[in-house]
């Protein structure tokens, strides 16, 4: 029974275990076919996965931006990709190059990274690109240097710089600080260990160079990691600051966002962002603003920024899109959830290198051949045309121009490289409104208006620490000099006054703002003023102030208001008279006077000779009563009878100019003879030196100085003269032979003393008369504007005539005032008409004379023919005739007066006869006579 039973029981387990067999060999085999199937799927998959190592600072909020758009970047490539699959490996290695450095090797050996993405300083990116020249693989950074260091290709092949070396941003900057009149600027960075804002720093000192401006100071704070105490460290280092330097235009190359925070927040509160300063901020400081909270924003109102700009395109709105939804899910603690440059560039990098490998078309590329294709990249992105040369973006960035107003920033302007400050991208060639090429303007080269820092009343600030009620501008004064009327300070009187002050005084009325000051006096060397404005000690520096080429080497001199030079002073001594009557004319003068009497005397004789009794017989008389005749009309004494009526034309010519110059020459002789004729001793210095005579000179330094290394003098021959009243006395005691005086104290010297002393005319030009205040300072520039204005209203002028008005012995004309000789310039028409008329006359009776010769000759050739067969001539012709029959004449009387020969109406008449001579002296026969009428 128990076996039945048994057997009853066993049965089922057996029909049970039948049944399970095979569906256990089924699961087994399907559970095989799903692991082998998984691993040949994952192997195929891994082949194609690309390994892409970045390095950042994910805890800062552009290492933040920079995750969030890679990722972005490589799931929108994975969700279309379906041969290839982007793997992203992130490091933070911290602030030390070091340890990115270790985090790079570290990437490519366990992470099998392609390519490595990041490093957003240059320390960072020289230090893994050598890691990635030892294995081979692109180092992609967002990072360049500065300067780019030479053979830089060679040296890093496997880099590739996603960015633009600085340059042009520091141009663009250079350029605001030229528009708007800066001389001088201060330049704040954080520093690092590895001083990486070197080159940054000698780019914009060069471009502050070429616009005339230069860096006054550098203010570098610690690393606000190392830092115990950054607001203390800030505070230092601007009390620090004001000490040293009075500049305030501020310009923030590098700074990290928590240290930007202290610096503005001490800034605010010690007054450095108020009125008159000014802050532009770099492209690495604007990249942060949208992180800030709203008090720091606050704290900066009135900044001015440099970002790059990138297109607002429809690609950049999907992203924007995307962007703001993920990081404001994945970053709650923002505020702000807009992107900036760094995430765009970000973007583009991961853009880059899927491009590369989508080029390369196989399934396993090369680094050398990733490498050539992100080099080769030539497309659009967000933030622009990308295409490399020499490793580097080729295309110098666009800069925005921002403006800090209350909890935001505004733009006001684009700056396009090799073109300068534009309202658009695309402008007008020649329509820039400043560049490194041109000269920009003060009254704002851009185009939006800007809000700066205090209540300015739409003026741009001064950019310099300007004085106030509290701190008024310091001012030294010379307490004496050596003519009172330029500045002086009466006993008794805490004021100085003189011409320097008025001129001092109208130039601060016109001033569009406020200048409290206040005055030192001075009892020293000029120099020592200059000196005194140098070091700090004052501000600025008034009186009569010589500009010279040395002192402007340590102040800022302003545009001057009197001219200057040296002159020499001598006395006056009367001049040797002796010959003074030959003095009316000059001996050009005397020259031409006496050719054309001489020209007059001869047509006179010419045109009488043959009708006029007076003017024949031997030649040696008629020449006598030729010239007795034209010398008497010279005091119109003259009796001789006038034949011709052609002389009479002759004569009255003669007669204007005769009258013209005998009333000319007793005028200037009477001038001559009633003004005191006075000559200095000596008109050159070099007289002095060869003579060995001591000269004076006030006691300006400059002067001696001058008289001794450019002049020549010996030093014991220069004697020092303390006030203007000391000088004639130094004359008439003959310690001087003579005073070497700037211009303006001659001119006063001169309107005292005009009657004693004279200046030569030799003057030594100096730079003239200004005021001087310390380099850089914008109230120099301010005084010069209207110090021009005064002059070109002729307010200077009225100044001058107050404070240097004549003596009442010198108001008059001035006694040595030399008269001069007269010129042939004054006469030289009359003498011209004189000449044309005498001339004409002269042809209109030699003519006819001519012609009647010919025809008479040619009669006496055809009517007589000697026997041999040979005509006749007239020996000597009817000119010589002419001329002759004067000898035959008898002795000539005197007519009648020449004035009764004027009031004659009878035409005279002369008749001579002509001879022709046979050439046959045997058959000698008289010639038939011929009568030729005179006029």
């Amino acid at each position: 029974m128990f076996t039945r039973k048994n057997s009853r029981v066993t049965s089922p387990l057996m029909t049970v275990n039948k049944v399970r067999k095979p569906c256990f060999l089924l699961s087994v085999l399907i559970s095989i076919l799903v692991i082998f199937s998984n691993g040949v799927e994952a192997e195929i998959r891994t082949n194609k996965v690309t390994n892409i190592g970045a390095i950042i600072d994910v805890n800062s909020r552009i290492g933040k931006e920079e995750k969030t758009a890679m990722e972005m970047a490589v799931q929108d490539f994975n969700d279309i990709s379906t041969n290839h699959e982007l793997s992203l490996h992130f490091r933070h290695p911290g602030g030390d190059p070091l340890q990115v450095a270790y985090a790079a090797e570290e990437l490519i050996k366990e992470k099998k990274v392609k390519v490595i993405i990041g490093m957003d300083n240059w320390e960072e990116a020289a230090l893994v690109a050598n890691i990635g020249n030892q294995y081979q693989i692109p180092i992609l950074s967002f990072a360049t240097p500065a300067i780019t260091p030479p053979l830089t290709t060679v040296r890093w092949p496997f880099l590739i710089r996603m960015a633009s070396d600085g340059s042009e941003q520091m141009r663009c900057i250079a350029a605001l600080v030229q528009c708007h009149n800066w001389r001088k600027v201060v330049v704040i960075y954080e520093d690092n260990a590895y001083g990486g804002e070197s080159g940054n720093l000698a780019l914009l000192s060069e471009a502050l160079q070429e616009v005339g401006s230069e860096i006054d100071h550098r203010l570098v704070l610690p690393p606000f990691s190392l830092s115990t105490d950054p607001e203390d460290d800030v505070q230092h280092e601007l009390i620090k600051l004001q000490k040293d330097t009075e500049s305030r235009v501020f310009i923030v190359l590098q700074s990290s966002s928590p240290m930007l925070t202290c610096l503005f927040r001490e800034a605010k509160n010690m007054g450095l962002v108020g009125r008159d300063t000014a802050w532009i901020v770099s492209n690495s400081v604007t990249s942060f603003l949208d992180s800030m909270n709203n008090s720091v924003i606050s704290a900066m109102g009135g900044t001015l920024g440099i970002q790059t700009y990138y297109s607002s395109s429809s690609s950049y709105q999907r992203f924007e899109a995307q962007f703001r939804k993920i990081f404001r899910a994945e970053y709650l603690d923002e505020d702000n959830f807009l992107p900036g440059i760094q995430a765009l560039r970000a973007y583009d990098s991961i853009g880059m290198v899927t491009r590369a490998i989508e080029k390369s078309g196989s399934d396993s590329t090369s680094p050398k051949m990733l490498l050539n294709s992100v080099l080769g990249s030539d497309f659009t992105g967000l933030t622009g045309e990308i295409h490399f040369k020499d490793g580097m973006l080729s295309q110098a960035p666009i800069l925005r121009i921002v403006n800090v107003v209350g909890k935001k920033y505004k733009e006001l302007d684009f700056w396009l490289p090799n073109f300068g400050f534009s309202e658009t991208l695309h402008p007008e060639e020649g329509k820039e409104r400043c560049s490194n090429s041109n000269v920009c303007n003060n009254t704002g080269c851009l185009a939006g208006p800007v809000i700066w820092p205090g209540d300015l009343n739409g003026r741009n600030p001064k950019g310099w620490a300007m004085p106030s009620s509290a701190k008024p501008l310091r001012i030294v004064v010379p307490k004496r000099t050596s003519f009172d009327k330029f500045v002086t300070f009466q006993t008794g009187e805490a004021l100085p006054e003189g011409f320097c002050i008025d001129v001092f005084n109208e130039v601060v009325e016109r001033l569009n703002y406020s200048l409290p000051h206040e005055f030192f006096e001075h009892d020293g060397l000029y120099d020592d003023m200059i000196e005194g404005v140098y070091n700090k000690t004052y501000d600025a520096a008034i009186g009569d102030i010589t500009i010279l080429a040395e002192r402007t080497k340590y102040v800022e001199f302003t545009q001057p208001y009197a001219e200057s030079g040296l002159s020499m002073i001598v006395p006056l001594e009367n001049e040797d008279s002796t010959w003074i009557f030959t003095k009316p004319f000059n001996l050009e003068m005397w020259i031409v006077s006496g050719a054309i009497f001489i020209y007059t005397m001869l047509i006179v004789w010419f045109l009488e000779h043959q009708s006029n009794p007076d003017f024949r017989g031997p030649w040696k008389f008629q020449i006598e009563n030729a010239l007795w005749f034209l010398s008497s009309s010279l005091f119109f004494i003259h009796s001789e009878k006038l034949y011709s009526n052609f002389t009479r034309i002759v004569v009255v010519a003669w007669l204007c100019v005769v009258f013209i110059l005998t009333a000319s020459y007793t005028a200037n002789l009477t001038s001559m003879l009633t003004v005191q004729r006075m000559e200095p001793k000596f008109s050159e210095y070099k007289n002095y030196q060869i003579n060995h005579l001591t000269v004076g000179c006030d006691n300006d330094s400059f002067v001696q100085n001058y008289l001794e290394k450019v002049l020549g003098f010996q030093k014991e021959k220069i004697k020092i003269i303390d006030h203007e009243n000391d000088y004639p006395t130094e004359f008439e005691r003959n310690n001087i032979a003579a005073a070497f005086l700037e211009l303006p104290y001659e001119k006063v010297f001169l309107n005292k003393y005009c009657e004693r002393y004279t200046s030569t005319e030799g003057t030594f030009r100096f730079g003239g008369f200004g005021f001087a205040f310390q380099k850089g300072s914008p109230i120099a520039s301010d005084f010069s504007r209207v110090i021009l204005r005064l002059s070109e209203k002729g307010t200077l002028t009225t100044l001058e005539e107050r404070w240097f008005a004549p003596s009442p012995e010198c108001s008059a004309t001035v006694p040595h005032n030399n008269v001069e000789s007269l010129s042939l310039r004054s006469f030289k028409g009359i003498y011209i008409v004189s000449a044309t008329i005498s001339t004409i006359c002269f042809l209109l009776v030699l003519i006819p004379l001519v012609r009647n010769s010919r025809n008479h000759q040619e009669a006496s050739i055809e009517g007589n023919v000697t026997p041999s067969g040979k005509s006749g001539s007239s020996k000597g012709g009817g000119i010589s005739k002419y001329l002759y029959n004067g000898d035959k004449t008898r002795i000539p009387r005197r007519a009648s007066t020449f004035a009764q020969a004027l009031d004659t109406d009878v035409w005279v008449s002369s008749r001579w006869e002509r001879v022709s001579n046979s050439d046959n002296l045997d058959n000698h026969q008289d010639s038939a006579q011929a009568e030729i009428e005179m006029p």
